[in-house]
Formats: structure tokens, C-alpha cells, sequence
């Protein structure tokens, strides 16, 4: 049996007001009871501080201790000590995915099939804004299912406030901002910005929705890829060879930057630009975040000449 100490780090925590508390592992060494097992312990007194939301750390360290990491990794020693930290309401990832990805599903037909609720009057759309309801519906509904088949998550949860910052970025960029602006008389059928322009040619449209849905297939068998990479329930990781990944770390964020620009240039909307510009910001952040974690974890064994997101630049 192995005892730690458990006690909570910085402010007392309401759903554990027992701590600091003794844990006691039954029929565990250090070699083999792990910072999950600690957890397990602490829910288990405390039902309502559940597993997700609990941070554990070494006393006196901010540096999370992951679940599968054993006491005697972590550096633990017999009656020893580790803190915990409530890390407020979570909501799982898959049901942020899938609450963000559905804002747009609903927005884009309402205000394309209802132009007299937004525009005062009736629309005749052109071949581009069908284009463009079908690029969007699509590109979503491959998403959420995406979500639901395809992704595997590092993490089982988030904070629950993210729901609302990540649902705004959705909802309000590519879902109301946008649809408002294309589906507008503005890109209407007998609209001059339309009518007799390259952006009423069916050989220009359809140009671009190659290269769009060669975009999303790619992003598809990126995202694939990505999943054989991680088996069920851990968080191993390999690099990722192939199909775009000889090229940079992360192909899915080049391929779904290569899809929403061609939208913003078929459409030269600029609620699709900025869309654009804040999306591709995001995506490039992470990419150089992840890309430093995968030299930093493989070392020489990681393609020196490899890039984050864009091929041959960055």
C-alpha cells in the first residue's frame, strides 16, 4: 500500500474542503500506482471534484503531472506529498466540437433561404452564393462528423467558458459575418458586381471548387493520418510521415487555410478575409507551439528542414 499526502494548491477548494487528506493506495507500490490513481482517490471522497477537473502537481511546483505518469517517475516518495488544484467546470472537447461546428450549419441556410427576414426583400442568388452555401454546409458537416469518427483528443475536457469563445468564433465569423455579407443582393444574380465579371463565370467557379474540395479531402487524410498515430485511451505520439507531412507539421492547418482562401477570393467578401486572417493567425500559432513540443520530444529524430504549417517558408 503506498500513502501520499494530497494537499490543495494555493486557496482552500470548496468541493474538497477535507484537504489536506492522506490518500491511500491498497495494493499499489510507487513503482506502479499512478497520478490517475491519486485522483481516483480524491473523487472518490469528494464526488463532486471529479477526475477532470482535478490538477495535480509536486508541492510547491505549477508543472502538471500527467495521468499515467507513476508516483515513482513523478519523483514521490513514500508519505510524501503532491497539491491539487480545482480547475473549475469542464465540458468535453467533443461536445465543444461539435456545438462550435453547428452554429454555422444552421446560420448559413437560414439567412440564404430567408433573405426577406435580413434584406427586406427576396434575393436572386447566383451560381457563386451556391457555391458558396455548399462550400460552407459541407466543410461543417464534415466536421462534425470528423468529431464524432475521426479525432482523437489528448485531453478529455476544457473549461467550460471555452464553449462560448470558441462557439463566437464560429457563429460569429464564419457563420453570421459571413453569410451575411455573401448571401447579400450584393452577390446576387443580377448584382454588377456579379453580373458580366469573372465572378459569374462557371469555369472560374468551378476552378476554385477543385482546388477547394481538394483542400478538404486533403485535410480529411491529414486528420486520418493524425488518428492512427495515437491508439484509444493514449496519449503516445509518433511522427507523422506523408501526405503533406514530409513538408510541414501540420498539412490539416495549410489544407484548411488553402480551402477558406479560396471562398475569400472567389468571393472577395471581406468578412471572408478577415475570417481568414484571424482563422490562419490561430492556426499558425498552434502550428509553431506543436511544432517546437514535437523537436523538443523527438530531437534529431525530428526532419530538420521540416516546417510548421506552410511549405518551404515557415
Amino acid at each position: 500500500m503506498v500513502s501520499i499526502n494530497v494537499s490543495a494548491a494555493g486557496k482552500p477548494i470548496t468541493l474538497a474542503r477535507g484537504l489536506p487528506m492522506v490518500v491511500e493506495l491498497s495494493g499499489k507500490q510507487l513503482e506502479d500506482a499512478t497520478i490517475a490513481d491519486v485522483k481516483s482517490a480524491i473523487a472518490k471522497k469528494h464526488p463532486k471534484f471529479y477526475l477532470d477537473r482535478q490538477k495535480i502537481t509536486l508541492k510547491d511546483s505549477k508543472n502538471l503531472l500527467a495521468d499515467d505518469v507513476t508516483l515513482k517517475d513523478a519523483g514521490v516518495v513514500e508519505g510524501g506529498e503532491l497539491s491539487v488544484k480545482d480547475l473549475g467546470p469542464q465540458m468535453s472537447w467533443k461536445t465543444v466540437f461539435l456545438v462550435e461546428y453547428a452554429g454555422p450549419l444552421f446560420i448559413h441556410p437560414v439567412i440564404y433561404y430567408f433573405p426577406e427576414i435580413f434584406y427586406g426583400g427576396p434575393v436572386q442568388h447566383s451560381m457563386l452564393q451556391r457555391y458558396v452555401l455548399a462550400f460552407v454546409m459541407l466543410h461543417f458537416a464534415k466536421r462534425e462528423l470528423e468529431t464524432l469518427f475521426v479525432h482523437r483528443f489528448s485531453h478529455a475536457t476544457m473549461p467550460l467558458m471555452n464553449i462560448f469563445k470558441n462557439s463566437a468564433h464560429y457563429h460569429l465569423g464564419s457563420g453570421l459575418a459571413l453569410a451575411y455579407s455573401i448571401y447579400s443582393p450584393v452577390y446576387g444574380a443580377a448584382s454588377p458586381y456579379i453580373r458580366g465579371t469573372v465572378r459569374n463565370d462557371p469555369l472560374y467557379i468551378q476552378a476554385g471548387a477543385a482546388i477547394w474540395l481538394f483542400s478538404e479531402i486533403s485535410n480529411l487524410i491529414t486528420h486520418i493520418k493524425l488518428r492512427t498515430l495515437r491508439p484509444v485511451g493514449s496519449r503516445k505520439r509518433a511522427i507523422p510521415q506523408g501526405y503533406g507531412f514530409n513538408l510541414v507539421s501540420f498539412p490539416n492547418y495549410f489544407f484548411e487555410f488553402l480551402g477558406w482562401l479560396v471562398i475569400a477570393a472567389l468571393t472577395g467578401s471581406y468578412a471572408a478575409w478577415i475570417f481568414l486572417v484571424i482563422s490562419t493567425y490561430q492556426m499558425y500559432v498552434w502550428a509553431i507551439k506543436k511544432h517546437r513540443a514535437y523537436r523538443k520530444e523527438f530531437g534529431s529524430e525530428y526532419p530538420r528542414d521540416r516546417k510548421a504549417m506552410f511549405p518551404f517558408i515557415a
